[in-house]
């Protein structure tokens, strides 16, 4: 756990540092994560401004629109400053319905890897995210196996996983060099599935966070309050917000902040407005006690 007087304001991908509160593109396309925005100005508005207020850590995927927030940064942001770092995720595709599945056969894998490239005009992506999920008849071992052969030929410079379990982590660390991890991980109270796959509050996904933390390794959780479309319903959360004048976000990037030395949450907004209160979170500061009242709520 974290010093709560003088808490780290960065942490480390590889060789790279990063600040320790990034930022989530999938809110800039369209509704439902599909298509352009509804006003594509203010998506890159949203996205210089991170940049501005020193935010270096940019979480996309090329399956977000499809293809249309790796769009967004390239067309707002390219050249890139020299110390962004753009993290990315292979392993989903989007259906003509705007459903959700995976693609983690190494074709598959090696195909989003080009369009990374291609669409972020870059020659080799800084971090790129197994995003695990089940899929008939690919291996965990067969897609790590993939990202392993990309990052040999140049077009990764470090590995991360999402969405794995802490058998898949060690496993994965005992075939590979592994930067960080991106798992949902939040505030929330009781245990939830994002589709039917990792669960949230175990044991488990707790020595997921603190084996990061031994091993040096970043924790970038998503979905920082609840799984979309759920209450966070940690009542000790909403009284501390409340009672300091914050909102709920806030005060739960605090908690993630105040959890972990290597925590860095990835929140995600296509406002200004919003942006400016994440990025505010950065200066709460939770006593002792107040941590310790929303981590017993989440249990």
């Amino acid at each position: 756990m974290n010093d709560f007087a003088h808490p780290p304001r960065t942490t480390r991908l590889g060789d790279l540092e990063v600040c320790r509160l990034g930022f989530g593109a999938m809110q800039l396309p369209g509704p439902m994560v599909w298509g352009p925005p509804k006003d594509p100005a203010a998506a890159r508005a949203v996205l210089h401004r991170a940049v501005d207020l020193g935010i270096n850590l940019i979480d996309t995927a090329w399956y977000y629109g499809p293809r249309v927030s790796h769009q967004l940064i390239a067309e707002t942001l390219h050249p890139y400053p020299r110390d962004l770092v753009i993290v990315t995720k292979l392993g989903g595709w989007r259906t003509e319905d705007k459903g959700w599945v995976m693609a983690l056969r190494p074709e598959e894998i090696r195909r989003g890897c080009e369009e990374d490239l291609r669409l972020l005009r870059l020659e080799r992506i800084d971090v790129v995210h197994l995003r695990w999920g089940e899929q008939p008849g690919v291996t965990f071992r067969e897609s790590l196996d993939a990202m392993v052969d990309l990052q040999r030929e140049g077009r990764i410079r470090h590995i991360a996983l999402s969405n794995v379990t802490l058998a898949q982590l060690r496993d994965a660390m005992s075939r590979a060099t592994i930067v960080g991890v991106s798992n949902l991980y939040n505030v929330a109270h009781g245990e939830q599935r994002l589709g039917g796959q990792v669960p949230m509050v175990t044991a488990s996904q707790e020595e997921i966070v603190d084996l990061c933390a031994a091993s040096g390794m970043a924790f970038l959780p998503f979905f920082l309050l609840a799984v979309p479309g759920l209450r966070c319903g940690n009542e000790a959360l909403t009284r501390i917000a409340r009672r300091d004048g914050l909102t709920e976000a806030q005060v739960a990037i605090a908690w993630l902040l105040a959890r972990s030395p290597t925590m860095a949450p990835i929140p995600g907004t296509s406002s200004l407005a919003h942006l400016e209160e994440n990025w505010a979170a950065r200066t709460v500061s939770l006593s002792e006690e107040d941590f310790a009242a929303i981590s017993a709520a989440r249990r």
